[in-house]
């Protein structure tokens, strides 16, 4: 016994020290606990993003299909050819109508939830917000794909409605893209609403919840409108939450690859272009190239957002 505590003495003066000093200098013990995530950030991560831009800046030899590993800017010229412009192009459309759309419809939820819901309604609320988060991915997206199709629900209800003519003529025009819902923009920009909503719902509650009541109470006072009150009060402050909001469904719309391929037309986006230039042509200069763009147009989009204060509603 003696000798098993002689030998534990000295450890247990060891980590004593050790414990002092990371209690004496507070930064040392703050850097050890970030090196760990911050070497995963900076190798895995942001090396694999190095990789990629440097990538981009190599081209294809058009004869042999090898990679000439030289610095060129033409790779990114390719990017402004008009069929490839037209997926850039088309890609952001989809995205800002997924996000202005999933803006719409979180609102009303969110105020109701941040201004009237309480107790047991308020943890249904999240109940119900969360809930399609913990499904598969991929079973919600197969699960819509069939109720879009002209056998699913939506095409039974508006045959019994005797409104199958009007999906018919929506679904002939150029913009919807397929002869099927489940095969077209429409239906497409409907799953990416399933999906990415409640990301805009849940900072969006949490900014309207903010929004100090006194404040409404005073406007309503002074003789404001309703319209007026929402207009130069609730809004302007519930702002940064609907920004955070559409940081997450702008961004995952636009990178998205599974939904486009199952329920999107035959006319593609940037994720199933990245797929078919790195997997079936092997451009891989090209398909890095394609993944700067969202990259770009995302850090524009975050610094837009900083300087409104939608950091703060995250």
């Amino acid at each position: 016994m003696s000798s098993v505590a002689t030998i534990a003495a000295p450890r247990e003066t060891w980590l004593r020290r050790v414990s002092d000093v990371l209690v004496a200098r507070r930064g040392l013990y703050l850097m050890l606990l970030l090196v760990p995530p911050l070497l995963w950030l900076g190798i895995v991560y942001l090396g694999s993003l190095f990789a990629l831009l440097m990538e981009s800046f190599y081209s294809i030899d058009e004869f042999s299909g090898t990679i000439v590993r030289e610095p060129t800017l033409k790779t990114y010229a390719e990017l402004f050819t008009p069929a490839n412009l037209d997926v850039i192009l088309r890609t952001f459309s989809v995205s800002v109508i997924v996000t202005l759309l999933s803006a719409v419809i979180a609102y009303p939820i969110a105020y109701y939830a941040a201004r009237y819901a309480r107790g047991r309604v308020k943890a249904a609320f999240y109940l119900a917000v969360m809930m399609p988060l913990w499904s598969s991915y991929l079973v919600k997206v197969y699960a819509w794909k069939l109720l879009l199709a002209k056998e699913g629900i939506v095409g039974w209800v508006m045959t019994e409605l005797r409104l199958s003519w009007l999906l018919d003529a929506w679904l002939s025009l150029p913009v919807v893209g397929g002869p099927s819902l489940s095969v077209s923009y429409t239906g497409m920009v409907l799953v990416f609403l399933y999906l990415w909503t409640p990301f805009m719902i849940l900072p969006l509650q949490a900014a309207l919840e903010r929004v100090p009541g006194s404040l409404i109470e005073a406007s309503g006072d002074l003789g404001a409108h309703p319209r007026q009150t929402f207009l130069k009060v609730i809004f302007p402050l519930a702002l940064p939450g609907l920004i955070a909001g559409a940081i997450f469904t702008f961004s995952l719309t636009l990178g998205d690859y599974i939904v486009p391929q199952i329920v999107g037309p035959s006319s593609l986006i940037l994720g199933q272009v990245v797929y078919s230039q790195q997997g079936n042509a092997g451009n891989i200069p090209l398909a890095a190239a394609f993944s700067v763009v969202p990259i770009v147009i995302m850090g524009v989009f975050l610094t837009v957002a900083k300087r409104m204060g939608a950091f703060d509603a995250l």
